[in-house]
Order: structure tokens, then sequence, then C-alpha cells
């Protein structure tokens, strides 16, 4: 069964990323056939520094391989470097309809109040996605919540070409994430980590030394309540659970239990510990592959001439189906 799933090389990796879509891909590899990509034509979709984005691009599959995703069992590819890509994106805005588009909300978030100063492919990088899925005949797409609705547009999509262009497409399906943590702002804790939140306070990185790991969990936002319990209303107090949940692996019931009698920086401290002693092998491996810059871009090239003998067998088939091939 082929599933794909894949991160945009941008801003700062954390350990929301880390938890909630790295480690789960991580899993998947074992029972699926895995395509991870590195979607750097998504992240131009608002306005990059070449030279930062290439050193993110080799940042990320350097992550990638240091959280355990192996390149011989995966296929692990850079969008970029598949033409097919941006050649099916732009055969499948043909066949989505102006409404389709409209109704992405992700865009809306987005864009907010400034929608007719963003870039086109930041409105138009959804049917992108639906390209990306489709050029692979993916079965299964790991996703969360905010983009389940960009894979239905997939599938309607793949329903609609091969209604009228005769059976080309394996039709996805969504699947929502269970395994990976869900790892809220330690700010906010009513919103999701984000890489692009403009408070370092706010996230992890996954690059984060010690001190500056146990100075965030310390200024974490939680309540001042008595007891560390499992309660939906107390968010920032879950976020630690669910941080420490995602590193051991036992229960947040169980966690909570341990702490009776205890003070809310008890937990704290014992969140940055866990947090520093997961993330330092992690961080020494990315750093070493990121000192051998040639071996990780042949890796790059090789997972990603694989993914072009895949796409472009496919794209040749959508062409026929088409007509526009001679």
């Amino acid at each position: 069964m082929r599933a794909l799933t894949g991160i945009q090389p941008t801003n700062i990796l954390h350990i929301g990323n880390l938890f909630g879509a790295l480690q789960p891909a991580v899993a998947l590899q074992h029972d699926t056939d895995l395509a991870m990509m590195i979607v750097d034509l998504h992240a131009i979709t608002v306005p990059q520094d070449p030279k930062t984005l290439r050193e993110r691009i080799l940042f990320l599959a350097a992550a990638y391989i240091a959280a355990g995703i192996d390149p011989k069992k995966t296929m692990l590819f850079q969008q970029s470097q598949v033409s097919a890509h941006s050649e099916l994106a732009w055969i499948l805005q043909t066949v989505c309809r102006i409404g389709e588009a409209e109704r992405m909300t992700q865009f809306k978030d987005k864009a907010g109040e400034k929608s007719e100063k963003v870039s086109v492919g930041l409105f138009t990088y959804p049917i992108l996605m639906a390209a990306d899925i489709l050029l692979y005949d993916t079965e299964v797409v790991p996703v969360g919540e905010d983009q389940k609705q960009h894979v239905e547009l997939a599938r309607d999509l793949a329903i609609r070409f091969n209604r009228d262009f005769g059976e080309t497409f394996v039709v996805p399906k969504p699947v929502i994430r269970q395994s990976g943590a869900r790892i809220r702002s330690l700010l906010e804790p009513e919103k999701k980590m984000s890489k692009s939140a403009t408070n370092a306070k706010s996230y992890i990185s996954i690059m984060d030394d010690a001190d500056v790991i146990r100075k965030k969990i310390r200024g974490a936002v939680t309540d001042s309540e008595d007891g560390i319990t499992v309660d939906d209303s107390r968010l920032g107090l879950k976020n630690l659970l669910t941080i420490l949940h995602a590193i051991t692996g036992q229960s947040m019931v169980d966690i909570a239990a341990g702490y009776e009698g205890k003070a809310m920086k008890n937990l704290k401290d014992d969140v940055a510990e866990a947090l520093v002693l997961s993330l330092e092998p992690m961080q020494a491996e990315i750093n070493g592959l990121l000192t051998n810059e040639d071996s990780l871009i042949a890796i790059i090239a090789e997972g990603s001439q694989k993914a072009k003998g895949l796409a472009d067998v496919k794209i040749k088939k959508v062409k026929q189906a088409m007509g526009l091939l001679l």
C-alpha cells in the first residue's frame, strides 16, 4: 500500500513536527510503501531567500534520516527534482473548478485580509498537493485535520478525471493521524505549535540546546490550579503531559498519577530533561549528516530519481488519456 507524506523546508522544525508528523512517518515506513517528500515547491508560495531555502532543504533531509526514515526502505525525495509535479498540477488546474479552489479554508486562513497581495501559488497549492498525491498511485495520505480538505479535493479531481478520460488515477484516502502527538504552543496552548510563530519561546526547536529547552519549558503557560491532572480544560498542563507521553510512551493518566503531591515545577523540570535526553542524539546525527553535504545530496538525488521514474510513467498515461500525446 502506497502512502505519501512530507514537510515543507521552511522556518523552524519543532517538536510538534517531530512528534506529530515525523515519528508517525517512521512507523508508517514499516507497514506501507512510503514516499517521503521534501515539499519545496509548496515552500515557495511565500517569499524565500535562496541560500536559506537550500540550507533548509538539506537540513530537512538530515532530520528525516536522523528521526528514523530509512532511504533504503522509504522513497525520500525532493519535490522540485521531479518536474511531473508541476506538469500534473497545471493539468489538474484545468480539471479543478474555481468554486472548489475558493472553498479551501487554508488559503483564507493564511492570506487573511491581504488576499489580493499574496501569490497565486498560495491559492492554487492544494491543486499541486493533489498532483503530489495522484502521481504515485497513493492510497493513503496521513494528514492533520487541517489538511483533510485538500486530500478530499485530490479525491474529487481523481474521480472527475477518471470519469472524463478513463481510469487513470488511484483515488486516495485521507487518514487523520492518530499516533502522532498534537503539541501546542508553549505560550498560547489554545493554538498548535507552529513553525511560523514569531515568538521563539512558543516552540521547542529540535535543535535547541539544553539550557534553551529548560528555559522555554519553565516559561510554558499552565495554570494556578493545584495538582497534576489530565483535564482538557487545562490546556497548558495537558500539553506538557502530551510531550512526556510522546517521549516515554507512558499514558498521560499514569504520568499524572506519578505527580501526586508534587508541583507544576516538578513536572516542568522532568519534561525539560526528557526533551534534552531525547533530542541530543538526533541533534548529533543531524549535525554529522550536515558535515557531509555531498553524501546528503546523493541520498536526495537517488530518491528523487526513483520518484521521477514513477512520476514520468504516470504523467505519460495522463497525457495519453487526454489526447496530448501524438
